[in-house]
């Protein structure tokens, strides 16, 4: 049985009892068939960076996807429809959209995963989520048997959700079709961090490429870069999602917490600030786990982490933040065999 740490960013995670490569559509719907027969559990698997696998490993079967390939449908009018497989790494493709000439993805450069994964999580980053791009999504309904086409309204994004992530397990991303604009120009600049960056006022726009170049070493600096060359970036990016807090608690905290209003009226907050202000350090250790030197928000394995080690140091960072302000924060990752409760 193979080890699923040779198969995840934070290099944890036991063996597997099976596991299945997908190198195209039909094979992958196959698999999921196969398994859904005879009642295996079954673990879909793209890039691994948005996992934390238990040391215990899973007890059934995992489907890698490895599916690949593109295609274009190119009106001067409206631009780029581009529907991508799902086995497709994600950051190669945004830089194939900016290569090519086209505009939108550039802020969500440098994720780590494939492109199946980004609707899921519905992956944002520097004031832009996927959602704004996607037109539909095409998935394996386990349930029903069947293939579906789902248009963005029925995707049901919202912050780092989806209807995919909403009911865990029954779809199976297959393809993913994107709307993007022809053009050297980004979409407006929303983050301030990414404007100062960039000298430019938010709101504003600049080069695509100029805009990618930035969000790729802004990430680097954090540690969200996957960098095989130090343990500092052994990591799952963001282990937590920033809260999204009622008004009401959002006023209980300190007047310099970062606040963004939502359109619903609730308020979002960041993890990161929260972390740091209840008293989790960048660099701090327990066991093989350590919090980022780079980011706070990144737990990373120092080289000789468990699973075991990393779920350690989410409880204590979760506590010393609820002690601190009462908030629970949830996790980012997916988990798999893991709790934090």
């Amino acid at each position: 049985m193979e080890a699923l740490s040779n198969f995840t960013t934070l290099k944890v995670g036991g063996p597997a009892q099976k596991i299945l490569h997908a190198q195209t559509e039909d094979e992958l719907i196959e698999f999921v068939k196969t398994a859904d027969k005879a009642g295996e559990k079954l673990l879909i698997l793209g890039g691994g960076s948005n996992l934390l696998i238990s040391d215990a490993g899973f007890a059934g079967t995992v489907i890698k996807v490895e599916s690949s390939g593109s295609s274009l449908d190119y009106d001067p009018c409206s631009g780029g429809m581009i529907e991508v497989s799902a086995g497709e790494d994600w950051d190669k493709f945004v830089a194939l959209t900016i290569e090519k000439g086209f505009a939108d993805l550039e802020s969500l450069s440098g994720i780590p995963g494939t492109v199946g994964g980004a609707p899921i999580q519905n992956i944002g980053a520097y004031g832009h989520e996927v959602s704004e791009t996607i037109a539909r999504v095409r998935a394996y309904d386990r349930k029903k048997g069947e293939i579906t086409t789902f248009t963005n309204e029925q995707c049901k994004f919202s912050y780092r959700n989806s209807i995919f992530k909403a009911e865990s397990g029954r779809y199976v991303i297959l393809s993913v079709s994107f709307q993007l604009r022809k053009g050297v120009q980004s979409l407006p600049i929303t983050y301030v961090e990414l404007a100062n960056y960039l000298s430019v006022n938010v709101g504003d726009r600049s080069s695509v490429v100029e805009v990618r170049k930035a969000v790729l070493q802004l990430r680097g600096r954090k540690g969200m870069l996957i960098d095989t060359s130090g343990a500092d970036s052994n990591s799952a990016g963001s282990f937590f999602v920033n809260p999204i807090l009622r008004k009401e608690i959002a006023d209980k905290l300190p007047p310099e917490a970062p606040r963004w209003v939502q359109p619903d009226g609730r308020v979002k907050t960041s993890a990161a600030w929260l972390m740091e202000h209840a008293g989790v350090n960048k660099g701090e250790k327990l066991a093989g786990a350590q919090i980022s030197s780079k980011h706070v928000l990144a737990l990373t394995n120092s080289g000789d982490a468990t699973a075991g080690d990393i779920v350690m140091l989410a409880k204590m960072a979760r506590e010393k933040v609820f002690e601190k302000f009462g908030i629970k924060l949830e996790a980012e990752v997916q988990l798999v065999g893991v709790d934090l409760n």
